[in-house]
């Protein structure tokens, strides 16, 4: 299992080979896309937590990385460029987060990427969702309350089944109590979406105490799922000084 999917976008095959193998080591997963198209195709269907284009691509580089920040669904992942050297190439460096220079090697892309781990590991967090079910509160504006168990959570909503209809855009409030607190939580809402005996709900506005404790229970659910050799990437990103002098192996 790994902790990240990055989109790599190059047509270089030792590139794609080098990108790849560090990415790897990091327990990061690479979808690898040799053509703008394909990956155009994926930024469109696909959640990535960053992603990599290579600029000898030239003018198809910068129109991906645009992509990137205009995507409804991507536009908060890190970006990397891979350094090119025509003009194209250097306008389109200022459109990224990172940059791999080349020439390429093993160490160089580590280097790179040690620094941007965290912010991979964050936007993987922000989407990661929990499955678990917990009872849950619906409170409506002159409506009765609506009981019923939650599917999954986010730091950004939650999945709940229930069969009650409820109207997509309505404003909500949303309790529940993770487990291990005795605090509950209390979230003003929206309904985002509609399936059969299931909708989604949108946290609007959740304090920032309470914010900070679903973060940190997210977290903790996201390293107990993952394989111990990737958990211990996850401490590390999350805990900068454990093994702090040990490289990545």
């Amino acid at each position: 299992m790994s902790i990240g999917i990055v989109l790599l976008l190059s047509a270089d095959p030792v590139t794609i080979q080098q990108c790849s193998r560090a990415l790897q080591e990091f327990s990061i997963l690479p979808d690898v896309c040799q053509e703008a198209a394909g990956a155009l195709h994926l930024l469109n269907r696909r959640k990535f937590d960053a992603v990599i284009v290579d600029l000898q691509l030239g003018k198809q580089a910068g129109l991906i990385l645009d992509e990137v920040h205009l995507s409804p669904s991507n536009r908060t992942a890190v970006t990397f460029a891979i350094s090119g050297s025509d003009a194209e190439g250097t306008a389109s460096r200022k459109r990224s987060e990172f940059v791999f220079e080349r020439p390429l090697s093993m160490q160089s892309i580590r280097s790179t990427l040690k620094p941007a781990y965290g912010l991979i590991l964050r936007e993987r967090r922000r989407y990661f969702r929990c499955p678990i079910s917990i009872p849950i509160s619906i409170l409506r504006q002159r409506m009765p309350e609506v009981r019923c168990y939650s599917v999954n959570i986010s730091e950004g909503g939650m999945a709940v089944s229930t069969f009650i209809p409820l109207i997509v855009g309505e404003d909500v409030q949303v309790q529940f109590t993770l487990p291990g607190h005795k605090v509950p939580f209390v979230a003003d809402s929206k309904i985002c979406w509609l399936k059969t005996g299931r909708l989604g709900v949108r946290f609007v506005s959740l304090s920032p105490e309470r914010k900070s404790e679903l973060q940190g229970w997210l977290s903790r659910k996201l390293e107990e799922s993952l394989p111990e050799s990737v958990a211990c990437q996850f401490r590390k990103a999350e805990n900068p000084s454990i093994d702090e002098e040990r490289p990545v192996s």
